[in-house]
């Protein structure tokens, strides 16, 4: 039997995403987002929602671009610290010792350093409550070669992705596969 929790934001797991933008002065400023993933496959698009007391907020309304990267497990420590810092009272870049690269197609930076990043121009935004939803049209996706499987596409395992347990607060690795999609299934046609 199954208890009720209530009206709670405990998807379970959700992704750690690292969202690159640039404020007013060019300043260089990640943040830690797990509210986000894919929205649309075409034209492809990726959405973050982001409060509206965030600098991240104030960079995407004005710059009308952001960067979506990948966090992994060698990366933990600097995702983790870009979630509890604030971009008003730090260069985050500096002080987590990450590489700031300019998008090449979008106004916004990425740290070098997170394995997979997609290059967005802002497409939409609804106004949610606490949160903003940005959805952003995915215009380049950039990955580090030694993530790359044997069909020149990102693999899970070797970008050994974070993801985030929204009940405990917790980051957790991605395991072994145990099926794969639009196949296990066939077997109940």
């Amino acid at each position: 039997m199954k208890q009720s929790l209530g009206a709670r934001t405990l998807l379970v797991p959700t992704p750690v995403l690292m969202v690159g933008t640039y404020g007013p002065t060019g300043k260089p400023n990640l943040m830690n987002a797990a509210w986000g993933g894919i929205c649309c496959s075409d034209p492809p698009c990726v959405t973050v929602s982001v409060r509206t007391s965030r600098l991240t907020y104030d960079n995407i309304v004005q710059r009308k671009a952001f960067t979506v990267s990948v966090a992994n497990e060698a990366t933990l420590v600097e995702a983790d610290y870009v979630g509890i810092a604030s971009g008003r009272d730090a260069d985050k870049f500096a002080v987590a010792g990450l590489t700031h690269v300019a998008g090449e197609y979008v106004d916004a930076p990425y740290a070098e350093e997170f394995p997979l990043v997609l290059e967005c121009r802002l497409l939409h935004t609804l106004e949610l409550g606490l949160h903003t939803q940005f959805i952003g049209e995915i215009v380049d996706v950039k990955a580090d070669e030694a993530i790359l499987g044997e069909n020149g596409l990102p693999d899970i395992l070797k970008i050994r992705p974070l993801v985030y347990d929204t009940a405990h607060k917790g980051y957790h690795a991605v395991g072994q596969l145990v099926g794969k999609a639009f196949s296990a299934g066939k077997k109940l046609l």
